[in-house]
């Protein structure tokens, strides 16, 4: 499930942020708040991207850099929230 994840919410970010082709290759584990491609709003925007998506609310105090940072923490956070 967690690739499926991984891959929809990539293609989610490179669709909706302006990722420079250049840029587009960056790995799960990156941090996407220290390249520069989502920022505090940015993150609101995948929160409400995985609600839509997905089916899972984030809590305020879920909306960290230890869940939204990366597309792998975005993936977990989400495994998390399904119980799976």
């Amino acid at each position: 499930m967690s690739d499926t994840v991984e891959a929809r919410v990539r293609s989610f970010i490179l669709t909706n942020f302006m990722v420079a082709p250049e840029d587009s290759r960056f790995s799960d584990s990156d941090s996407l708040l220290s390249l520069g491609i989502i920022d505090s709003m940015g993150v609101l925007e995948v929160s409400t991207f995985l609600q839509k998506e997905f089916g899972v609310d984030a809590a305020p105090s879920e909306i960290s850099p230890g869940n939204f940072d990366s597309i792998a923490a975005i993936a977990a956070f989400v495994a998390r929230k399904r119980g799976t």
